[in-house]
């Protein structure tokens, strides 16, 4: 299994406003896409900044190539993001994963 990490961050007052346009955008095309295991979002506010984590487990990296595109290192953003990010980070992490509970 592999985990795909982005980070964003979003002016705190636009938080939870960000969390919902998560959960209409992304979070439901990772639960569509073959191969997706689920999706963590952690939230973090620093003063007027909040950061958003996604930890997203997919089957392979097939599966993550199906929902990023071939390119599947570069994070994957939608037109609306730039309404709430203060800005796009170009890349996003990945981890074998080695156990869970």
């Amino acid at each position: 299994m592999i985990a795909r990490t982005w980070h964003g961050r979003v002016a705190g007052a636009q938080a939870d406003a960000y969390h919902a346009y998560l959960l209409r955008t992304g979070l439901g095309d990772y639960a569509s896409t073959p191969g997706n295991r689920g999706v963590q979002v952690l939230r973090r506010t620093e003063g007027e900044i909040t950061h958003f984590l996604l930890i997203t487990l997919w089957d392979s990296l097939d599966a993550i190539r199906a929902f990023a595109g071939p390119d599947y290192e570069r994070a994957r953003y939608y037109p609306e993001d730039d309404d709430y990010l203060l800005e796009r980070e170009p890349f996003v992490t990945h981890y074998e994963v080695l156990s869970t509970s």
